[in-house]
């Protein structure tokens, strides 16, 4: 499902006029990438609820620019420090002809199934929660699935386990390399400790040490 943005080519520009357009819930942004760089302004509100969804973060988006519709992907957004207010957005164009770079989330399957956590006691750890992946634009998926059921206590999924769609590839880059860890399941701390206490308690006294012999 396409998801669309309507947006305005934004005339006024500056610290100022970005300020006003805020307060009038109007949100400014840019659009750059192949073609000319054009600054826009779109309503708030619905730019604010769209940002919520996790598809709108991970997926090609018609930007609806004065009428003219065309294909970008969310790069970057600016909220406010406290209130609840985006403040600025930027997209880029999408060539369909080159391959792009870009963060998609995983969606982790049978957790409650897994040996580690069903039998084990273990419980399950997201060391990764999106993956840099590369691949065409027509390729691009909204997530990607991460199979836990048969992960045992004290194993990892690692990047080079995840079945990646056809035209995906993982980004060999930074900590997502192929043996990265995705999740592993562990033993709760709290439950190791528990245990090496019940180990203290049933452990013998050691033996008192022999008296030296006082020499007369």
């Amino acid at each position: 499902m396409a998801i669309e943005i309507i947006a305005t080519t934004r005339k006024a520009q500056g610290t100022g006029a970005s300020r006003r357009l805020r307060k009038a819930g109007r949100v400014p942004g840019i659009v750059y990438g192949v073609g000319d760089v054009n600054m826009i302004e779109m309503e708030h509100n619905d730019l604010y609820y769209k940002l919520r969804n996790e598809a709108f973060h991970a997926s090609i988006l018609t930007l609806n620019l004065d009428g003219k519709n065309e294909s970008v992907m969310l790069r970057d957004f600016v909220m406010h420090p406290f209130r609840q207010q985006v403040q600025h957005i930027d997209f880029q164009r999408v060539d369909a002809t080159k391959k792009m770079h870009i963060k998609v989330p995983l969606h982790f399957l049978n957790e409650s199934s897994a040996p580690g956590v069903k039998v084990g006691g273990g419980k399950i750890s997201h060391v990764m929660n999106e993956l840099d992946i590369t691949c065409l634009p027509k390729d691009l998926p909204a997530f990607i699935e991460v199979d836990l059921g048969k992960l045992e206590l004290g194993h990892s999924v690692h990047v080079s386990d995840l079945k990646l769609p056809e035209g995906v590839e993982a980004a060999a880059h930074g900590t997502h390399t192929a043996e990265a860890v995705v999740a592993t399941v562990q033993v709760p701390r709290g439950a190791v400790e528990v245990e090496v206490e019940a180990t203290a308690e049933v452990a013998p006294a050691a033996a008192p040490s022999p008296a030296k012999e006082t020499k007369k």
